[in-house]
């Protein structure tokens, strides 16, 4: 399993919707998204979460559709913080640095809402899971 192929798509889908932190969380701000993950250097993202109302209704390869967020970043860097998780000022500081970068969305608008801000770090945690 790659790192955002399908079946580790489908693997963070069934996560995310078990973690009331994440899911729930959404669901009270009828959050509703399509995301996608990649790499820099790619056209396209490799893999995307349909979300609606906080719950991941549709997941996997990247089918072409058009995304609310496209979020990239170098596979050495999604592997860190997978693995150790990622806090506001980290992610901050990948956001300043160029580290992540946002193709599609409006990191600034969802960072300073904290409605949206703690579900997306604690989104992290749950890929780290997968």
């Amino acid at each position: 399993m790659a790192l955002f192929d399908d079946a580790w798509m489908k693997g963070f889908q069934e996560k995310w919707n078990a973690e009331a932190d994440l899911a729930g969380a959404l669901e009270k701000i009828e959050f509703n998204s399509v995301i996608g993950y990649g790499f820099p250097n790619e056209d396209t993202c490799r893999g995307f979460i349909n979300v609606e109302n906080g719950q991941v209704t549709e997941s996997g390869e990247y089918d072409g559709r058009t995304l609310s967020w496209d979020m990239r970043a170098e596979e050495k860097n999604w592997e860190k913080w997978l693995k150790k998780g990622i806090g506001m000022t980290g992610l901050g500081l990948a956001f300043t640095t160029g580290k992540m970068k946002f193709k599609t969305g409006d990191f600034k608008a969802m960072i300073s809402d904290p409605r949206m801000a703690g579900p997306f770090i604690k989104s992290f945690g749950v890929m780290g899971s997968v």
